[in-house]
């Protein structure tokens, strides 16, 4: 390291060099910062025109276009900040800028070893992004988890379960998603009736209970709900089914609403539904036995 304006020795010391050195550093270091700031402004403002406003030009869905803002926005910072680090020591200390740039690519290439993982995560992020797996939003299931997208990242995902519970996990490890609030979901409904019932009697109250739910909730349904008829024969009870195709996310509520309307008109039709009941048999021997 050579700096000209240090003596060999304390009493050598040229203090009008130094001040002139130093004012000199000053002036230079705040004329640089002003620039680069500028520079960074205009990068940014270049960059949401581009990304963002868009002045309705549709490049991008707008959560990509944000994400990838943030993201350039971010890279701009580091690097620009790199950059005028660089030249401060560069003319305050003399450092050869090749020595400082080979060295700092040694540690690059050492750092990125050390930490594939993260890469993979920050790769794999991407992916997700652009070919819009799922969105904020979104009731996914990634491997063991399920829950609702409340943040994609460029590096984890997290999950809110139906209990509360937040899941983050790295997209590096999501291998498979599966996307419960993409195109028309499912909404599936089974009606268990006892065998000395009338089934055709419930199956036409079950119609009427789907034309009301239809003309109630028709901005939610794409297809409307049916009785698909008698789908399974149990020990004791015959099993009838409704389906129906909704907008996404909006099947479990016309399920609920289903099963309620359901109930009441076989109530009011006076339809009887299983009801379990519980049967004590008396044992001398071994005590009570419930089943």
């Amino acid at each position: 390291m050579n700096v000209s304006w240090l003596p060999h020795n304390i009493t050598g010391l040229n203090w009008h060099d130094l001040e002139s050195f130093v004012l000199n550093s000053l002036l230079y270091i705040v004329v640089l910062l002003i620039l680069a700031r500028l520079a960074y402004g205009l990068l940014i403002y270049f960059l949401r025109r581009m990304l963002v406003e868009r002045k309705g030009k549709i490049l991008l869905e707008d959560r990509k276009a944000n994400t990838l803002f943030s993201l350039l926005r971010s890279v701009s910072f580091y690097l620009m900040t790199f950059l005028v680090g660089l030249q401060i020591l560069q003319r305050l200390f003399n450092f050869p800028t090749g020595t400082l740039l080979a060295s700092a690519s040694v540690l690059g290439v050492a750092l990125g070893f050390g930490s594939q993982s993260l890469v993979k995560d920050m790769i794999s992020g991407f992916f997700i992004l652009f070919e819009n797996q799922f969105s904020v939003g979104d009731y996914v299931k990634i491997g063991e988890f399920s829950g609702t997208v409340e943040e994609t990242g460029v590096r984890t995902t997290h999950l809110r379960a139906w209990g509360g519970e937040l899941h983050i996990i790295p997209n590096g490890s999501i291998t498979a998603v599966t996307n419960f609030s993409r195109g028309k979901m499912l909404a599936n409904v089974e009606i268990q009736i006892p065998y000395e019932e009338d089934l055709e009697k419930a199956m036409d109250v079950m119609r009427a209970v789907c034309e009301e739910v239809t003309a109630e909730f028709g901005e939610k349904i794409v297809e409307a709900p049916t009785v698909q008829g008698i789908t399974q024969f149990g020990e004791r009870n015959v099993v009838l089914r409704v389906i129906a195709f909704t907008k996404p996310d909006e099947q479990w509520e016309l399920e609920r609403e289903l099963r309620r309307r359901i109930h009441s008109a076989f109530l009011k039709e006076g339809i009887r539904t299983p009801r379990f009941q519980s049967v004590i048999i008396t044992d001398p021997t071994k005590g009570s036995v419930r089943e």
